[in-house]
């Protein structure tokens, strides 16, 4: 930031006296800023709006060669490209005005319809940029913009709404938009549970109002995309596209504790680990360094992975008379949500596992699943296999997702609990009673809150050959009964269809029965 207003411009004159050359430079003052066209709001707007050259700009330089290839960018002519053309009202949310800042009444384009105020520019989100740029080190003069989404016409929300670009409603019936006190107020888990902590992890550096407050925000717009633009697609901070747990935006957080540890038995946000093939305890004769290669949700079928399956946009339309209702954003990070009497997904949970109670739509991405019906026929079948597994090694029959000596619960576990509380207790340890308790509350449904939770979903070879190899696991160490024939068939092309798969998955099957 310049300490005086004004810029340096560089004139070059060329004289040519008797042969020679001679170079004068001069240099000249000019203002780095026009006068606002809407001085009563102090909105700048463009400096040169035939070069998309914010005023912004002409001081914050890496920002402005960002931000000109984004969308917002192009966002007047976004609406100009339309035919018929659409109602001016639209131009609100594609220029530069009192919406999304801390502006009230109306200011820019809304006010004077100035070609300066085109576009979604810098001042969208900080507010009017006047008196920072006759002041600039005066820091009460910084326009600041917000990252929370608590004040609806001061953010984010304030365009990123509506049944057309419902972004904003989609996130508020999500996940990401709950702050969950105790972690978000515990320095070890905050990163992943509160937004300043988050972008403060990932080196973001940028101020805002918020960054000083101490209440907790939930995990906004702002924390996964870039308002500046990004090389990455929607100008998200980091690739969805990419294996690499240190570089995959989702399994920034959605990858936490993925195998047993010596005093946990439990599983922590295991997603990026259940996905990509690594995550789970491997029992002894088991061969596996990666499943990566078994599982069509995260081969080259959905290049897009996390996201592949919990971010689509799709239009829908009224099931009886065909006309539209809603433009799904995929904002509510549900692959396949529960509708409601529109076909509109909800944040519902409790709604049948098939159409047409659910969408399915994501399933038929990239030609992985012809029809919705198919795709729900194959989540039946995983579902049903890793229960029959599950619940050899441990039926919760109480409900507390906590292992109890038999007959409170029934499955090997149970017994083990009763027999050899020791092998379950075990600090020093990884035990292969506790191997397989952390395995089950990784796959099993409703085993452990903080699971997997895709019904095997994410990665189904590697969760039916894994509670496999638990089960034999057990019973030989344990000297358990056999399972059902039943169980013994699954166990048996569960282990068979991984070595198909990944030759020398496992060293030995036999014993089975």
């Amino acid at each position: 930031m310049p300490k005086s207003p004004a810029f340096r411009l560089l004139l070059v004159a060329a004289f040519v006296v008797t042969g020679c050359t001679k170079t004068e430079i001069v240099f000249r003052d000019r203002e780095p800023f026009n006068p606002a066209p809407d001085l009563a709001s102090g909105l700048l707007g463009y400096y040169t709006a035939s070069s998309k050259q914010t005023t912004c700009g002409n001081c914050h330089v890496g920002h402005q060669s960002d931000w000109v290839t984004t969308k917002h960018a192009g966002a007047a002519a976004t609406l100009a490209a339309i035919t018929p053309a659409p109602p001016a009202s639209c131009y609100g949310c594609h220029t530069v005005n009192e919406r999304g800042n801390k502006l009230t009444g109306s200011a820019g384009w809304d006010k004077l319809s100035n070609d300066a105020y085109k576009d979604v520019q810098c001042e969208s989100c900080h507010g009017p940029g006047a008196e920072h740029v006759t002041r600039p080190d005066d820091r009460s003069k910084w326009p600041l913009p917000r990252v929370g989404m608590s004040v609806a016409d001061a953010s984010c929300a304030a365009c990123h709404t509506g049944i057309h670009t419902p972004f904003a409603e989609e996130w508020a019936a999500s996940g990401h938009s709950q702050v969950i006190t105790s972690p978000a107020g515990n320095a070890s888990c905050a990163s992943c549970h509160e937004a300043k902590a988050t972008l403060k992890a990932w080196g973001v550096t940028t101020n805002y109002v918020e960054i000083t407050e101490t209440a907790f925000i939930p995990q906004t717009c702002a924390v996964c995309h870039n308002p500046h633009g990004s090389e990455n697609t929607a100008m998200l901070r980091f690739p969805i596209n990419t294996p690499d747990p240190d570089q995959n935006l989702c399994m920034k957080c959605h990858l936490r504790r993925g195998e047993p540890e010596p005093g946990r038995s439990t599983p922590h946000a295991p997603q990026g680990f259940v996905v990509l093939g690594t995550g789970g305890y491997r029992p002894s004769g088991a061969n596996i360094d990666t499943l990566i290669s078994l599982t069509t949700h995260a081969s080259v079928a959905n290049p897009r992975l996390c996201a592949g399956c919990h971010v689509n946009r799709y239009q829908v339309t009224n099931p009886t008379t065909g006309a539209f209702v809603f433009n799904s954003t995929g904002h509510l990070f549900k692959p396949i949500p529960c509708l409601d009497a529109q076909g509109k997904p909800t944040a519902v949970t409790t709604c049948a596992y098939s159409p047409p109670a659910r969408t399915f739509k994501a399933c038929m991405g990239s030609g992985c699943h012809a029809t919705e019906a198919i795709a729900a026929g194959r989540l039946a079948g995983a579902r049903f296999e890793i229960e029959a597994l599950a619940a050899q090694i441990w039926v919760d029959t109480d409900g507390d997702q906590s292992i109890d000596a038999a007959p409170v619960d029934a499955g090997y576990l149970a017994i083990i609990k009763r027999d050899k509380p020791a092998e379950l207790t075990s600090t020093t340890v990884i035990t292969p009673a506790r191997g397989a308790e952390f395995n089950v509350k990784t796959f099993g449904e409703n085993r452990y809150g903080n699971g997997d939770k895709s019904l095997g979903v994410h990665n189904p070879f590697l969760a039916r050959a894994l509670l496999a190899a638990n089960i034999l696991e057990l019973k030989t160490a344990y000297g358990l009964a056999p399972p059902p024939e039943a169980v013994t068939a699954l166990m048996e092309r569960a282990l068979q269809d991984a070595q198909r798969r990944r030759p020398g998955f496992v060293k030995a099957t036999p014993g089975m029965k």
